[in-house]
């Protein structure tokens, strides 16, 4: 199986900056693609910004320009630079992995797997 480890969430001003990190661990043969999603209150998960295995990047339109989305395919972890955050960015994030893994039985399997989620929230 593979564990994934989110930190960084916390109480920002607006305009304020937060990093989220997320690190991966368990018996990881590969990472493909990653992706960052958030839930507000109320609201349905959103997709936020995801990384390839190539580093090719997306985000959504509201976080184009303040969200950057890195990786370190040495260390197993990614990273969600925000910076100019907006009270509307305030939203439980969690990472997502599409990770080849070796399973209980000794075999190769492949899957997605969640982190347990950060809290941000945006507020003055």
């Amino acid at each position: 199986q593979v564990q994934l480890v989110e930190s960084g969430g916390g109480l920002v001003q607006p305009g304020g900056s937060l990093r989220l990190s997320c690190a991966a661990s368990g018996r990881i043969l590969s990472i493909y693609d990653i992706r960052w999603y958030r839930q507000a209150p109320g609201n349905q998960r959103e997709l936020v910004a995801g990384i390839s295995s190539d580093g090719t990047t997306n985000y959504v339109d509201s976080v184009k320009g303040r969200f950057t989305v890195s990786r370190d395919n040495a260390k197993d972890t990614v990273s969600l630079q925000m910076i100019n955050l907006k009270p509307e960015d305030t939203a439980v994030y969690y990472c997502s992995v599409d990770a080849a893994y070796v399973d209980a039985g000794g075999r190769y399997s492949r899957r997605d797997f969640w982190g347990q989620g950060t809290q941000v929230t945006v507020s003055s």
